[in-house]
């Protein structure tokens, strides 16, 4: 994806990935209805996320390229890497600084951790591989 969306664009988006694909037809209607959107606006909107490689119009049907999650996912990791310097425990630090985790929170941000830890299981996999990741 090329860039981030506008608060308008990414309204247009979550119509989009409740109902993909779509009808441009449908969607059109849908903005007009929910935004009160005239037709060539929500063709703008939908040529800048085409552009920005979110959607794809294709004969009259709007289609995600990419879903919900990944969208937000890249913004996740741009935000990261844009304020923290792609510091994951910076970040976390940040985020939780003056809050207290419940026990639950903590046992599922521990067992994210170890889903995604990186885990060198032997010094000729790790020169041949790189090591693996474990999930």
């Amino acid at each position: 994806m090329n860039g981030e969306l506008s608060q308008a664009e990414l309204r247009l988006a979550e119509i989009i990935w409740n109902d993909n694909p779509i009808q441009s037809a449908k969607l059109i209607k849908t903005a007009e209805l929910k935004f009160g959107w005239k037709r060539t606006t929500t063709y703008t909107f939908l040529k800048r996320m085409s552009d920005k490689g979110v959607v794809r119009n294709e004969n009259s049907i709007v289609t995600a390229v990419i879903s919900r999650d990944e969208f937000f996912a890249g913004q996740s990791h741009s935000f990261v890497d844009n304020t923290f310097g792609g510091s994951l425990p910076l970040f976390i630090t940040s985020f939780i600084k003056g809050r207290k985790l419940s026990p639950q929170q903590a046992t599922e941000i521990r067992q994210m951790i170890d889903e995604h830890t990186y885990v060198a299981d032997s010094e000729t996999n790790n020169k041949k591989n790189g090591g693996e990741y474990h999930r």
